[in-house]
């Protein structure tokens, strides 16, 4: 049968509702509570001190027995502090045997009267942040375009949306573009819009991506994953202080005109890249630039040029010294200026071109043709990931 009757004695300190007219019942309850917290501090401290003297108990005995195994001393003084040490040890039995007796017909109370059997402690944390820092500069391009490959459509529609609410409700539909790639397509697509002269375009997808970017500072400010700070951030926008929200339009407005600017790099780049092809196009035979070789020339040659005038030309080097006229003409010849033999060369690269009319008749290559669309390509279709910083 199980045993009830430890359950009959339980001190509690304000276990009585009805108590003598002249106590004062609050004060009786205290008094009661104090005791008994005493008395557990009382029973506490001896079972520490009679923890410090067994183990004072243990150390005497493991030295005297040591010390008699070694035969260090005298055996017969060693073994009469043996049998007090000894002697010593039952009394500090019959003590821990009355103290055990003590405790168990202590009352039960509201701290002893049970013990947690196990404790644990559970904290729930946001996700962390996700970080880049062990990606090569390749690792990263190559995930830069597998982004964009996969979600170009979206981010573009992302860029497109207007309202805050649409905004906050497309992010959440799509997640995973919460993130640096959307924010870099972005930028590189404002660029493109900007050298288009789409301004009102890049302006809005300006503000796009500038509230992408903050949500971003949020998560890093947090230390929490991007996409937990979607509704945060636009709740925010839509009730801010008015502080707040003209950082944010200063934001945008520095951000569009670091977009002009880089625009306009952008196209000079393009237009100095174009005016570079087109020299090296149009160098003579000796690597010389004809333009270049023709400002150079005296007035006299230029004039021969000009009025394409062979009798003149012969005349005005005829006139010169030997030494600048062949220095000249050298220059003329590796420019494509003047070219010797012009009639012989004409005549045969006549029976060339009649040849090949013959065979091939007015039809274009391929290579042609390619090289035909490459010459229509718009001069600023090289933006890259570059555009970014």
């Amino acid at each position: 049968m199980v045993d009830y009757s430890k359950w009959k004695n339980i001190e509690i300190s304000d276990d009585e509702d009805d108590t003598h007219p002249n106590i004062d019942t609050p004060s009786l309850f205290r008094w009661r509570h104090q005791a008994r917290v005493e008395r557990m501090a009382e029973m506490d401290h001896e079972k520490d001190e009679f923890k410090k003297k067994r183990q004072s108990y243990q150390a005497r005995l493991m030295d005297v027995k040591e010390r008699i195994s070694k035969k260090d001393g005298d055996e017969e003084a060693l073994k009469k502090e043996l049998e007090k040490i000894e002697a010593d040890g039952k009394e500090l039995d019959r003590i821990e045997s009355e103290m055990i007796k003590k405790e168990k017909k202590t009352p039960w109370n509201v701290d002893t009267i049970s013990k947690p059997g196990f404790e644990k402690t559970v904290i729930n944390k946001k996700a962390g942040r996700k970080t880049d820092e062990n990606l090569s500069e390749e690792e990263r391009e190559q995930r830069m375009r597998q982004f964009v490959k996969e979600n170009e459509k979206l981010c573009k529609q992302y860029g497109m949306l207007r309202k805050y609410d649409d905004s906050k409700r497309f992010l959440q539909e799509h997640l995973h573009l919460v993130g640096e790639e959307t924010a870099n397509y972005l930028v590189i697509w404002s660029i493109n819009l900007e050298m288009e002269e789409k301004h009102e375009l890049m302006a809005h997808v300006a503000h796009q991506c500038i509230c992408m970017q903050y949500i971003l500072e949020l998560a890093k400010q947090l230390d929490v994953d991007p996409r937990a700070c979607v509704s945060s951030f636009f709740s925010k926008i839509q009730h801010c202080q008015p502080e707040y929200r003209a950082q944010f339009d200063s934001e945008i407005e520095g951000f569009k005109g670091r977009i002009q600017k880089r625009a306009q790099e952008k196209i000079q780049e393009a237009i100095a890249q174009a005016e570079e092809e087109e020299r090296k196009e149009r160098l003579g035979p000796g690597g010389l630039d004809p333009a270049d070789v023709f400002e150079s020339l005296p007035d006299e040659l230029k004039a021969c040029f000009e009025s394409r005038d062979v009798e003149l030309l012969q005349k005005t080097i005829a006139a010169m010294p030997v030494d600048v006229a062949k220095l000249h003409m050298k220059r003329c010849v590796d420019s494509g200026l003047w070219v010797p033999n012009a009639a012989d060369l004409e005549g045969d690269k006549k029976e060339e071109d009649d040849s090949g009319d013959v065979a091939g008749g007015e039809e274009k290559t391929d290579d042609a043709k390619s090289e035909s669309a490459a010459k229509e390509e718009p001069i600023y279709t090289g933006v890259s990931t570059e555009d970014v910083d």
